[in-house]
């Protein structure tokens, strides 16, 4: 009895030990995600995941992944060119959050359009998106041809 006693304690103590490790991700390298592209939160509701970012580049379409709430006003580092899962460093809230880029380079119209398309339960509530001086004019993002 003392052995089947003893066979089940020693797995149950590693398995307790194997399971209670777990990988931290520390992003305490400001330096790199201060020289990512910088983009402004113009738009964000609690009755929908998604937020509109406007970088120089146009407007970027981002949905929430981890729950993290984001603000209207929060200033955020990342990679806003291309779609796809990622983590963005929120600079206002000092906290790295993750989000899948939906669309990205657009126009106010277009954002606005794509937020229509995605927060439906937002446009019922009449939703305005913050618009800056410079949202009409952006910046073409030009991407290089890889040779083979």
């Amino acid at each position: 009895m003392k052995k089947i006693f003893m066979y089940l304690i020693v797995p149950a103590w590693v398995a307790i030990l194997l399971t209670s490790c777990v990988k931290e991700r520390i992003y305490d390298n400001r330096s790199h995600w201060l020289s990512q592209e910088r983009g402004d939160v113009v738009y964000s509701s609690n009755a929908c995941g998604y937020y509109a970012v406007e970088t120089m580049y146009g407007y970027t379409i981002i949905r929430n992944l981890d729950g993290l709430r984001t603000y209207e006003g929060d200033v955020l580092y990342g990679n806003f060119g291309s779609g796809g899962n990622r983590d963005f460093y929120n600079h206002t809230a000092d906290v790295v959050t993750r989000g899948n880029v939906m669309e990205y380079d657009l126009t106010y119209n277009e954002a606005l359009d794509a937020l229509d398309y995605y927060c439906p339960v937002s446009r019922a509530n009449g939703f305005r998106m913050m618009q800056s001086a410079t949202s009409q004019s952006k910046i073409k993002r030009t991407t290089a041809l890889v040779k083979p």
